[in-house]
Order: C-alpha cells, then structure tokens, then sequence
C-alpha cells in the first residue's frame, strides 16, 4: 500500500503532518512530492522532506492521493504534473482525499463537476463555480472523494480516508 502526498512550501502543517503520520501508522508507505525534491516549509514553520519531484512520479505506484492545504496547494495547481496525476486518480477510480484549500488542484483539473464535496470557506464560491455540489460539513465522501474543510476536521477526514484504505486491502 502506497500514497502519494503532494504540496508546496506553505502547506497547513497540521493537514500534512497528521495524515501523514496517521497513514504510516496503518503501515502505509507515504511519499511527499512537491516541485522539486527537498525541504518544503509550512506556514506555521515545521519542514518535511519532499523526498520526490512531481516530474519524477508515475502515479500507478500509489494506491491513494493526499492533497493537503494551506497556500502550497495555489502554487501545486500551475504544475501541468500535479493536474495530470490527479486526473489519473480519477480515472483509475482510487481514492483521492482533499483538505482545506487541496480541492484547488482538483479545482483546476476539472475534476469537480457533479461531485459532493467541500473545501476552506474562502474556496466554496470557487468549488461551486467548477460544478461542485458544495456541502459546509467537516467530511464529505462522494465516491473515490473525501474532501473536509480545515484543520479542526481531521479526525473525521482521517476517519473516512482510512476507510478508503482499508477497502482496498480486501
């Protein structure tokens, strides 16, 4: 089991460092991608090692996509690489979980059109605009999709991600 985490400098710490952590308690294998490989600092100043470049991913080795918050996912959704592996996910029907602002890369894709989901209150307007049914809850599943709002909504996003996972194992 393999997930793919993608973001940027000025993550949301929490919406990264958490699944992150929560996923390798599972046993998962967890990759950070960003930019380029290297240190990516968070708003709130913790770094973590983006230990792959997003040219360098081949998204058929990752069972699940992490899209956290915070300002990276504003600079994740201009590389051509991120929106392509995202679309690959939804393709393939394997779970995507989205946080705060993450929806924005998926925003971009154009992969929101019909589907529940929701998202950072400043981002709503955007999400609706793209088609989303936008639902103000602290986790929305639609299908493959499991989208919440902040960081206070964690626990229920984590919840319903590892629901994903553990589906998968069977």
């Amino acid at each position: 089991m393999k997930a793919l985490i993608i973001s940027a400098d000025n993550f949301e710490d929490t919406e990264l460092l958490v699944p992150y952590y929560r996923l390798k308690e599972e046993g998962v294998e967890v990759d950070i991608a960003s930019i380029k490989k290297g240190k990516i600092k968070g708003k709130h100043g913790y770094e973590v090692e983006a230990n792959k470049a997003l040219k360098e991913i081949n998204p058929d080795e990752y069972d699940i996509l992490i899209l956290p918050g915070g300002k990276a996912p504003e600079t994740i959704r201009k590389e051509e690489e991120a929106i392509g592996i995202a679309r690959h996910f939804f393709e393939k029907n394997k779970p995507v979980s989205a946080i705060c602002h993450g929806p924005q890369t998926l925003i971009t894709a154009g992969l929101l059109k019909g589907r529940h989901a929701t998202c950072y209150k400043s981002l709503a307007q955007e999400m609706k605009d793209a088609g989303a049914i936008y639902e103000d809850k602290e986790v929305v599943v639609d299908g493959n999709l499991v989208t919440s709002r902040q960081p206070s909504d964690l626990p229920a996003f984590l919840r319903e991600t590892i629901k994903k996972i553990k589906g998968l194992k069977k």
